[in-house]
């Protein structure tokens, strides 16, 4: 059986989704919250008492529950992507178990790291109305500093924005098997939509709508994995399990490959950051980092599994070409009834929907804080810099770029800056002044020394053919993207 999902209920399950999560951000405006019956409003980031509209806009300041901090987490963290990058690592033999476990554990650990930053982040910016790490590079180093914190991390968010259109373009595309036209019309709807409730209610309809977004994300799942593992199409036995899953040094290399990348990249996703600030306490910003966490290491572990199920199916059929390994999860749903086809695009807009519009968010809160400084009205502003962003993203995600090759780019970019900028977190000097605290010249020193070390890395490898900046993009065509001997893990 193929996917042959009408092209009409494609477009209705996509309306749909997004309408319903618009009307959820719309209902937080504090102005329409208060007509909303009191049993309901527990549903929603409403403000706790802040009088500068402004600030609640951006920052959601101290109004999150730890509930709150842990759904909105885990479904901002995890986009349509999920569908591509773990599966594929599960459906690939020589990275297999360490590469899943590898993906999964590097997916929520950024959240733990934030647990231990976190709340000195916000003690080191108390006062200075912060809404994301870029505030705490000026304070604490300057506006130099400031400027390459934000760069890297635009940077970064545009390349997830470009990942998340290119992954929602795929699915549709491969569901409805439908012309290009139609799946870019799938990825201008979703940016028109998460663009327009983002800047009608700002951060807290971001985290209301993942809480939301967040239940239909496990609901699905869920319902996927008893459906995709009870079809006798898709059933293995234990030796073809076995055979699919394995150990190997290989594996190791991606499992160390993606701690250290994600966890880097992670650093510089100010839509994480954001809820620092959003938290109601440290303990609730804390309790609720660590539940996204375990919540992201699961979902992960279910996608990798599925891959493994898919390639104990046809291990011929990947290892020849004829499947693609990145497709894994398609490959198993395909013998499902069009009713799971329908809940497969109903997942993936959620979970498409859920990353866009917190990275929007986030886009917004890099400049706000200047913006707000010099009386200019931040709103319109970052309203303007939304769209600006989108259009390439919409025409970039129509290239059909690897997801995992665009991630790699953007974590090993952000590899260069995240220590310059987060030892900044010591700010005096310790053993009796033989360890200095860091300066803006030295910060700065390190980002462009990381910079260099991968250049020269890449000329030392050898995989430097296309120019000066061609290892950033890690290559590998003999096993996967990453693994290999042109990684940074020799």
């Amino acid at each position: 059986m193929s996917f042959e999902t009408e092209k009409g209920t494609a477009y209705a399950v996509l309306f749909t989704v997004l309408s319903v999560f618009t009307l959820l951000a719309i209902f937080t405006v504090p102005q329409i919250s208060k007509f909303i019956p009191e049993s309901t409003r527990a549903f929603c980031c409403i403000s706790k008492g802040t009088e500068n509209g402004k600030d609640y806009f951006l920052s959601a300041r101290n109004s999150a529950s730890a509930l709150a901090i842990c759904l909105s987490f885990f479904a901002s963290g995890m986009g349509a992507w999920v569908l591509y990058g773990s599966t594929e690592l599960g459906a690939t033999p020589a990275v297999s178990w360490f590469g899943v476990l590898g993906y999964s554990i590097a997916s929520g650990f950024p959240a733990i790291i934030i647990c231990f930053l976190g709340p000195k982040i916000r003690e080191l910016t108390q006062g200075q109305d912060a809404f994301s790490t870029t505030d705490f590079a000026r304070a604490r180093y300057g506006r130099l500093m400031q400027l390459v914190t934000s760069c890297v991390s635009v940077f970064y968010m545009f390349i997830y924005i470009v990942a998340e259109m290119t992954s929602i373009s795929s699915v549709y595309g491969e569901v409805v098997r439908n012309e290009q036209i139609f799946t870019q019309s799938v990825t201008i709807s979703i940016g028109i939509f998460t663009i327009f409730y983002t800047t009608v209610a700002g951060l807290p309809a971001s985290i209301v709508t993942d809480k939301f977004q967040s239940v239909i994300i496990v609901i699905v799942v869920l319902m996927l994995l008893v459906s995709v593992t009870s079809f006798k199409e898709n059933r293995v036995t234990p030796s073809e399990f076995a055979e699919a899953s394995k150990w190997t040094i290989d594996g190791v290399m991606a499992f160390i490959s993606l701690v250290i990348a994600i966890a880097a990249a992670e650093l510089f996703n100010q839509s994480t950051w954001q809820r620092v600030w959003a938290a109601e306490s440290v303990p609730a910003m804390r309790k609720g980092f660590f539940m996204g966490s375990i919540m992201v290491f699961f979902l992960m572990m279910f996608f990798g599994i599925m891959g493994m199920i898919a390639y104990a199916k046809e291990p011929q059929s990947y290892d020849s070409g004829i499947l693609f390994r990145f497709m894994a999860f398609f490959n198993i749903l395909r013998p499902l009834s069009a009713f799971w086809h329908v809940m497969l695009l109903i997942l993936v807009t959620a979970l498409a929907a859920s990353s866009i519009d917190s990275l929007q968010n986030a886009l917004t809160c890099i400049f706000s804080h200047d913006l707000v400084k010099l009386g200019w009205n931040p709103l319109l502003i970052t309203r303007v810099l939304l769209i600006l962003v989108n259009i390439p993203a919409i025409i970039m995600s129509a290239k059909g770029y690897s997801v995992i090759s665009l991630f790699l780019v953007a974590d090993l970019v952000c590899a260069t800056s995240a220590l310059p900028l987060y030892l900044g977190l010591q700010t005096g000097d310790k053993a009796m002044g033989w360890l200095k605290a860091p300066t803006e010249l030295g910060a700065l020193s390190g980002c462009l020394a990381g910079v260099i070390s991968v250049i020269i890395n890449g000329y030392i490898n050898g995989a430097n053919d296309d120019g000066p900046f061609s290892y950033f993009w890690l290559e590998n065509g003999d096993i996967c993207a990453l693994c290999g001997t042109k990684t940074m893990v020799r």
